[in-house]
């Protein structure tokens, strides 16, 4: 009997917890050892058993209490299974959840360390891209209309940035900023802003005529020297800092709408493979006169008017 009372400081330990079971272990070890004591006087009177009879408790017993504990002992690995099972779920939740605010390599370095993420390179393209007129136009339409038709297009604008392999940065509003060359380096930063550029103008336009609503895209391209690194403790947030950012701010502010407008500097990242048209000398806020160029398409020829 002493082998099934055994089940009750186990089942406490699975069921009740660490704490609850011990007073079930102790009164236990009270039980055995209080048995040990009166066994030698139960068995001087107790009548001779067969031996078939004593034998076959005896398997009962030990079969009936291992029995017993391989159920609870299952039972309580299952559970741990399927807390495992749901733990790996909500851990993959919240690992696609950081990456939608981080980029991947930022994200894993984290993770491993509670140091201020911050680095420096020489040389990265940043765009902005603004929705001509989407401020009024939302007045316009009900506030879901609104966010809807600006979800279509970023998404859209999403697709592009994961097909050109640039990092998506952050929307303002209607404002949409992304970046080449960082958090991984990259030669060819320039030309895969410029591509994706090129597409973004399309892709507003099949938003509109999907939606029957007037849509066009004034962006602005600078490339040189940037900061990037992760801030905030509550809601982490990967941003760029320096005068290329702001430079590439201004050439959409200061743009044309429905073109791209891009500085001295990319202009001679890309006039060997794009086609290019000299805007001309603008007054900058911030910045003071500065040459800019409109960026038409490629060219493999290299024109430039």
């Amino acid at each position: 009997m002493a082998l099934w009372a055994f089940a009750c400081p186990v089942g406490a330990l699975l069921f009740l917890g660490t704490r609850q079971a011990v007073p079930w272990f102790l009164a236990f070890a009270g039980l055995v050892l209080f048995s040990g004591l009166i066994d030698p006087a139960l068995a001087d009177g107790a009548p001779d058993i067969p031996e078939g009879i004593a034998i076959s408790f005896f398997v009962l017993n030990v079969l009936g209490v291992c029995a017993t504990a391989y159920v609870l002992l299952q039972y309580f690995v299952r559970a741990r299974e399927r807390a495992l099972a749901e733990l790996e779920v909500e851990r993959a939740k919240s690992e696609r959840l950081l990456l939608n605010v981080l980029p991947a390599s930022v994200a894993s370095r984290l993770k491993e360390s509670d140091e201020v993420i911050a680095d420096g390179y020489a040389a990265a393209t940043v765009l902005f891209a603004d929705i001509v007129g989407f401020t009024p136009l939302a007045q316009e339409l009900a506030p879901a209309d609104a966010v809807v038709l600006l979800d279509r297009v970023f998404a859209g604008w999403d697709g592009l940035a994961a097909r050109y392999g640039v990092e998506k940065i952050k929307t303002i509003g209607d404002a949409y900023m992304v970046a080449a060359g960082l958090p991984g380096e990259r030669e060819d930063h320039a030309e895969a802003i410029a591509d994706m550029a090129l597409e973004m103008g399309n892709e507003a336009a099949r938003c509109a005529g999907e939606t029957s609503l007037p849509l066009e895209v004034r962006i602005g391209i600078d490339t040189g020297p940037v900061v990037a690194g992760v801030i905030g403790r509550a809601k982490f947030t990967y941003d760029l800092w320096g005068d290329t950012v702001n430079t590439a701010s201004r050439m959409e502010s200061h743009g044309v709408p429905g073109a791209i407008q891009v500085t001295e500097r990319t202009y001679q990242r890309l006039r060997e493979r794009y086609e290019l048209r000299r805007r001309g000398t603008i007054e900058v806020k911030g910045k003071g006169p500065m040459t800019t160029y409109l960026l038409l398409g490629r060219d493999p020829a290299g024109t430039t008017f």
